[in-house]
């Protein structure tokens, strides 16, 4: 569906984006992950016309857009802050796409209107197409601009952190409504962000970004469990990092035993619960490195002060180079 060949941005002297290679298939639901100033907006932009390239080709469905401007991609695009016309109605602004439509592909009035209608229950927005968007929740403003992305019947659609700027009940309960919505549709969709735990619920795959370049490239699990580089270890998910004699070792909090002779000690500095662990933090003994630790909470909390023994029994080590030097340790 989607193919990426080279793709290459420059800002100026700042280098935006590095030879970008990407498929994905028709259907999927990929994430875009990665810090602020990794790329990922930029790659968004450019595979909707939104930006172009500098060399390199995007591909939708097997036809050659690298030139082609946003109006002949026939894509969807659902911004972060909504961006709706706030002088129409939550009905007139879903139709907008098909409203601007001339020549062979205007649209009727009255199939616009029962499209907005049929899109607005879609979104489970029924009976508010009257209303002015700030008549609207934030969380209903996100779903209206999913609506009209959806209007047009996008072959694709591009979503550029969707939930950014919701509070975080409403964001996790739109993130579980988009993952059944996108069930429900089949739509080939790509979103933005720059929240781990976001891509990790709801794509088929996460691209991990980080300076212009992709990391890693995997299903959640695959790059959770095994992340390929140092970037990619500590930024998706919690990792300890502690010096070791063959490289740097990386750990999740949860991958530890508890041990009277455990290889390491850690001073327990700070204890609080975290769902079903306690979260125990403080400094390793010798190297005075910072390390977190989750221990199950049925037992009793560890006392500050106290010092903690354990070993890693599940590691990965990380060479000078960034590159893993060994598999899982135990």
């Amino acid at each position: 569906m989607i193919h990426l060949r080279g793709i290459t941005k420059r800002f100026g002297q700042y280098p935006a984006l590095h030879g970008i290679d990407l498929d994905v298939a028709p259907g999927e639901f990929i994430a875009l992950l990665g810090p602020s100033g990794s790329g990922k907006t930029t790659l968004l932009r450019i595979i909707a016309g939104l930006e172009f390239q500098d060399a390199g080709t995007v591909q939708l469905g097997g036809e050659d857009v690298s030139t082609l401007p946003v109006a002949a991609r026939n894509v969807g695009f659902v911004f972060q802050h909504y961006a709706l016309f706030r002088h129409m109605t939550v009905a007139e602004n879903v139709a907008f796409g098909l409203s601007v439509r001339r020549g062979k592909a205007r649209v009727a009035k009255a199939v616009r209107q029962a499209r907005a209608e049929e899109l607005l229950g879609l979104v489970q927005l029924e009976g508010l197409g009257s209303r002015y968007p700030a008549q609207l929740s934030g969380g209903q403003r996100q779903r209206v601009a999913l609506a009209r992305a959806l209007a047009i019947e996008p072959r694709l659609l591009l979503l550029d952190e969707p939930f950014g700027a919701l509070d975080a009940k409403v964001r996790k309960d739109l993130r579980r409504w988009l993952r059944d919505l996108h069930k429900q549709m089949g739509l080939t969709s790509i979103f933005v962000t720059h929240d781990q735990e976001e891509a990790l619920e709801l794509a088929d795959r996460v691209v991990v970004m980080n300076q212009g370049r992709i990391e890693q490239i995997g299903a959640p699990d695959a790059v959770y469990m095994n992340p390929e580089t140092p970037f990619v270890s500590h930024f998706v998910g919690e990792t300890n990092r502690i010096a070791g004699p063959a490289g740097e070792i990386h750990f999740r909090p949860h991958e530890i035993a508890i041990a009277a002779d455990g290889a390491e000690a850690l001073l327990v500095d700070n204890v609080f619960r975290k769902g079903a662990v306690w979260r125990v933090e403080g400094l390793l003994e010798g190297s005075r490195q910072f390390v977190e630790l989750d221990l199950p909470s049925t037992l009793a909390a560890p006392r500050l002060g106290e010092t903690i023994r354990f070993n890693p029994h599940r590691a990965r080590i990380f060479n000078a180079d960034g590159e893993q030097s060994k598999g899982d340790q135990s």
